[in-house]
């Protein structure tokens, strides 16, 4: 385009989404939708692509779907005006703020003040989504038109627990001989795992390809037309494929690694059980992902069946049901607090607490292990921690006939007590143990000539006096 007779594209509708992949698939709906509407353009606006090439596209167009971060590019480089939208419109609203674009939304905001109308959609209503939607919109009205518990009638949800990753890994590959399977999108949790376990299916003869963000924009658009095509059938994806693909071909969804968000399982498996089809959502569950599993059990408010393959049981035993989350009355560490990862009742933190506020069932208000007192500098007794026993660890096992006497049944030590001066343990002079060999051109030892290298003199024996502190 010539410079001297360039002039800014002005749209007069905006859609900005999250991620390319629903950003594409968005600008594909669209250009169906207005196929036969003469003279309405649609133009896709994504990073990855080359620059020039968006320049193109823009010009003349009517209805823009873009990334929040090219938009910006092109915007602050002059290649785009927004101050003639009348329509915005924020997809997955959510998964805007959870990918860090929330200064961009307020740039974008500003940028469009004068549109006629703003319209956001987003799978949650949580408290944040709220605030966005009092920034960017003026009196607005809240449509619901699901929510999580009715979703997904359509697709079965299966549960399998698993000792470790190679009890995952055997589960996932007993699943993919599926003949019944026709398409399938197998989930992990980072890009590592994604790639590592897509070069694992190939190897065993799969015809599998990976996707996540770290590829260049170029493949993720050639692997998903494959998808789309029926070229390839398994698409090991991170939660960057969760939103935006519709492919009515999927009919199996594997959750390898669990989803950080709760929500994101409800994207996740909707990528199965299109236009009316059934679909089947597995997910797999190590024993320290059980708390993930309660949260998304709980968001849906609805249990997934757990199910074992026949010579593939976990040996670990599986959580039953979902714990309370209630809060008890015992404090410190491992308290009734948090009772999400316990089947049975806890009323206190290591050791059965209790009511009390200590470790190791402590009464409330009685003698710690490491007693109530402790010194300050000059000596003197004040209030607070000290390693002063007052029975110590033996007092709690004090009612029992099998126990030990508590340490205050024992005889005490003589010199237990005395000054410092006079004590011949932890502050007695080196001259009662044997000389010892010269380190660092110290001289042998404090003891005197001919001590006859004694390494121990009993406690009756004579002791010579401590030298004063100087």
């Amino acid at each position: 385009t010539n410079a001297r007779n360039f002039k800014a594209p002005t749209p007069g509708a905006l859609i900005v989404c999250p991620t390319r992949e629903l950003a594409q698939q968005v600008a594909h709906d669209a250009i169906d939708l207005v196929q036969h509407c003469r003279g309405l353009r649609v133009a896709n606006i994504v990073g990855g692509m080359p620059y020039q090439l968006q320049i193109a596209k823009l010009q003349n167009a009517n209805l823009v779907v873009a990334t929040p971060g090219r938009l910006l590019d092109l915007q602050r480089s002059m290649q785009i005006k927004l101050d003639q939208v009348q329509f915005l419109v924020v997809d997955e609203a959510d998964r805007m703020l959870d990918l860090g674009f929330s200064d961009d939304l307020a740039e974008i905001n500003q940028l469009t003040i004068g549109r006629k109308q703003t319209m956001m959609f987003s799978a949650t209503f949580a408290p944040r989504i709220q605030q966005l939607a009092a920034r960017v919109m003026r009196e607005p009205q809240r449509v619901t038109i699901d929510n999580p518990q009715e979703k997904h009638v359509n697709i079965k949800q299966v549960l399998f627990w698993a000792d470790n990753a190679q009890h995952k890994r055997k589960l996932l590959d007993h699943w993919l001989r599926d003949t019944g399977i026709n398409q399938a999108i197998v989930f992990a949790s980072t890009q590592i795992e994604c790639d590592g376990l897509a070069n694992d299916l190939q190897q065993d003869g799969f015809d599998a390809v990976a996707l996540h963000g770290a590829l260049s924009q170029g493949l993720r658009n050639r692997r998903l037309m494959a998808l789309r095509q029926g070229q390839v059938q398994i698409l090991v994806a991170t939660d960057v494929a969760a939103r935006g693909i519709d492919v009515p071909t999927i009919t199996h969804v594997f959750n390898f690694g669990l989803p950080m968000k709760a929500e994101d399982y409800t994207h996740r498996i909707g990528r199965t059980g299109r236009a009316g089809r059934d679909g089947l959502a597995i997910t797999f569950a190590e024993m320290r992902d059980r708390r993930k599993i309660f949260d998304i059990e709980a968001y849906t408010r609805q249990p997934i069946k757990p199910e074992t393959i026949p010579g593939l049981e976990p040996q670990q035993r599986a959580p039953e049901s979902r714990p309370s989350f209630g809060r008890g009355n015992g404090g410190g560490f491992g308290g009734d607090r948090d009772r999400k990862f316990s089947n049975g009742p806890r009323e206190g933190g290591f050791g059965g607490r209790g009511n009390a506020g200590g470790f190791g069932g402590r009464p409330a208000g009685g003698s710690r292990e490491f007693g109530n007192t402790s010194r300050d500098f000059s000596g003197a007794a004040k209030e607070g921690f000290s390693y002063e026993r007052k029975g110590g660890f033996n007092d709690r096992f004090a009612g029992r006939g099998d126990a030990p006497a508590p340490r205050a049944d024992f005889a005490p030590r003589g010199d237990f007590g005395a000054p410092r001066g006079d004590r011949g343990d932890f502050g007695a002079p080196r001259g009662e143990f044997g000389a010892r060999k010269p380190a660092f051109g110290k001289p042998t030892g404090f003891a005197k000539p001919g001590n006859g290298g004694k390494v121990f003199v009993p406690r009756d024996t004579a002791r010579r006096p401590a030298k004063p502190v100087r």
